[in-house]
């Protein structure tokens, strides 16, 4: 599987090795990882896709990826899918960045290339959730397409949808 690549970043996805590294929160040999990376949530999403490839296999291409600088290839936050498409062609994703790479527009900037990405593989439905107090994160949705389609007291959840 190749990156995916923006202007800025390069979406680089997650092998079996780079889930181990980030699960333990250990930099393979010559990586950069920004200070901070990997986060709590990072190394959730590791550990569940090492799961995920242990009782189904590697579920790429929809699976977790790596957000770099392409500037510099510092490894600055992580963005994914949280399964591959279900019955109904949809999928959920989530993302995070560490503290100094936010209001950059980088989250914006990953996510748009991960909708173009499912979209381009036949997924008919895109879904993602914020806490209901994390502002930042609702606007990346709505800034990447996402529209806000419901909310209960703790989140909110957003979804694309394309016609077949």
């Amino acid at each position: 599987m190749t990156d995916l690549e923006t202007p800025r970043l390069v979406l680089h996805p997650m092998t079996p090795a780079d889930a181990e590294h980030v699960a333990a929160g250990s930099p393979p040999t010559g990586a950069r990882w920004a200070p901070g990376y990997p986060s709590p949530g990072e190394r959730g999403a590791a550990a569940r896709y090492l799961a995920t490839c242990a009782d189904t296999g590697d579920p790429s291409p929809f699976c977790s990826y790596g957000i770099r600088l392409r500037t510099d290839g510092l490894v600055v936050g992580g963005i994914g899918f949280h399964g591959p498409p279900d019955d109904r062609g949809s999928v959920t994703v989530g993302y995070g960045l560490v503290e100094s790479a936010r209001g950059r527009g980088y989250a914006s900037e990953a996510l748009r290339a991960l909708l173009r990405f499912a979209r381009e593989r036949g997924v008919a439905r895109v879904c993602g959730d914020a806490d209901t107090g994390n502002i930042p994160s609702q606007r990346v949705m709505t800034a990447a397409g996402m529209r806000l389609v419901g909310e209960d007291a703790s989140l909110k959840y957003y979804q694309v949808e394309w016609a077949a």
